[in-house]
């Protein structure tokens, strides 16, 4: 499923290296239509050749959306020297002949992208990032729709465009664990790639996964509420019925009972139930009212 509908144009065509010769066709004439990347660099920089493999591919990425042109400065001082160009790898992005954003030195893969992105929509074109934030967001309706299956397959389909995109490894973990296939989300988490297992979207899932083992075992309401106001000092049944709420979607009063757990015995069973509040806050969007009530109750009773 390709979920990007830019140009075709093949990767010849949109990666080349150029001259002093070229310069003004390859770059300042092609930019009048389709914004071009220039990378400077020369055989003896070793950041280069870093940079310059990463940069092709996000290029690539774009499906013709944006083209490259690679400069040796060793071989065009005089362009170098125009461009002030004073440390490799320097990289420059021109739209209309004219240089429109660049940076020095190397970058990490994701801000490459970010560049790349920021590039092609500086000259009015869709990004394939944005392009695949939309896929996600259309995803993340169907999931809240209930459509989780439908979701599983787009999510899918992004990581087909993109391996490494958090937001929409997070939403196939979640949607097998909307269907209730636990097993199988945490095989999902588990083979996460390294570049985005610490991700936010990634450890907000963890704790939704988390959550969601917890509930398969949670106890019923209302026999554990009776435990409670019979021995409120009963904290294994404070903190069970904490779970058993929150498995019902009564999250802010499953807060409330682990709040009151950490003010009656904030070291028992080795803290848990400041774990647990951390694995809810975690779960939720940072700026939920939960979170920032939660978290600032919290904080009031740890201080005291």
């Amino acid at each position: 499923m390709d979920l990007l509908n830019g140009g075709n144009a093949p990767a010849t065509d949109l990666i080349k290296d150029g001259t002093e010769a070229t310069f003004m066709a390859d770059v300042v004439e092609t930019s009048q239509e389709t914004p071009v990347i220039v990378d400077f660099w020369a055989p003896w920089c070793g950041p280069c050749k870093t940079l310059g493999p990463m940069l092709e591919e996000a290029v690539t990425a774009a499906k013709g959306a944006v083209k490259m042109v690679k400069i040796n400065v060793d071989e065009a001082q005089t362009i170098a020297a125009q461009m002030r160009i004073q440390s490799i790898p320097t990289v420059y992005a021109f739209f209309k002949g004219q240089p429109v954003d660049g940076f020095q030195g190397a970058l990490p893969g994701s801000e490459i992208k970010a560049f790349v992105d920021r590039v092609i929509e500086a000259a009015g074109g869709e990004s394939p990032g944005g392009q695949l934030d939309d896929a996600v967001q259309a995803a993340e309706e169907m999931l809240a729709e209930g459509a989780a299956a439908d979701a599983a397959q787009t999510f899918a389909a992004i990581l087909g465009e993109d391996p490494n995109h958090a937001a929409a490894y997070g939403g196939l973990v979640r949607a097998h664990i909307a269907t209730g296939d636990l097993e199988q989300a945490e095989a999902i988490l588990n083979g996460a790639p390294a570049e985005i297992s610490t991700s936010a979207e990634l450890e907000a899932t963890h704790a939704q996964l988390e959550l969601a083992k917890q509930a398969a075992d949670a106890g019923p309401v209302a026999e554990l509420t009776a435990a409670v106001e019979a021995d409120p000092d009963n904290h294994q049944a404070r903190f069970d019925l904490a779970q058993a709420l929150h498995a019902n979607g009564n999250v802010e009063e499953a807060v409330a009972q682990l709040l009151e757990l950490f003010r009656r015995d904030r070291e028992w069973n080795e803290g848990a139930a400041k774990t647990q509040l951390f694995t809810i806050f975690d779960a939720l969007k940072s700026n939920d009212p939960i979170v920032l009530n939660g978290r600032r109750k919290l904080s009031s009773m740890i201080f005291a």
